[in-house]
């Protein structure tokens, strides 16, 4: 018998973050993952700041951007972006403990889409992110 749905997204995300030096030099946190779905959060620190003081747009693009990875990647099946774009809609700020989660709207073949929502503390809808994602052959762990 093999493993399931959720153990399999479990051991992908392991051995995708275990090689994600980006995600962790960012400073973000893996908070959980299941087949098609990831949540993942970072506190805004000053370094994450913009010239406003706000949290950077490219900060929380890359906060977007790794949930989603770790969304499309969750059935081990190594997987990369074809295309994404986002919308702004708050200022995270320093302090703020940002959450994305990301959702499957789709998956066909080698495609997927994927949404995710980024919100505040307050679960203040920061931004909206939607990833295209593309299956490229191999595995994140042999099963």
């Amino acid at each position: 018998m093999g493993i399931s749905a959720k153990e399999r997204a479990e051991r992908s995300a392991e051995a995708m973050w275990r090689d994600d030096g980006a995600s962790q030099w960012v400073g973000l946190e893996l908070l959980g993952v299941d087949e098609g779905f990831a949540r993942i959060a970072l506190v805004v620190q000053a370094h994450h700041a913009n010239g406003h003081g706000m949290c950077h747009g490219g900060v929380i693009f890359t906060l977007a951007d790794s949930a989603f990875a770790f969304a499309c990647n969750s059935y081990n099946q190594v997987t990369v972006a074809q295309h994404n774009s986002i919308t702004y809609i708050a200022p995270g700020r320093v302090g703020d403990r940002l959450i994305a989660t990301a959702t499957e709207v789709s998956r066909t073949g080698r495609s997927g889409i994927y949404d995710v929502s980024v919100h505040d503390p307050e679960e203040k809808l920061i931004a909206s992110f939607r990833g295209l994602s593309r299956t490229i052959g191999g595995a994140l762990f042999e099963e």
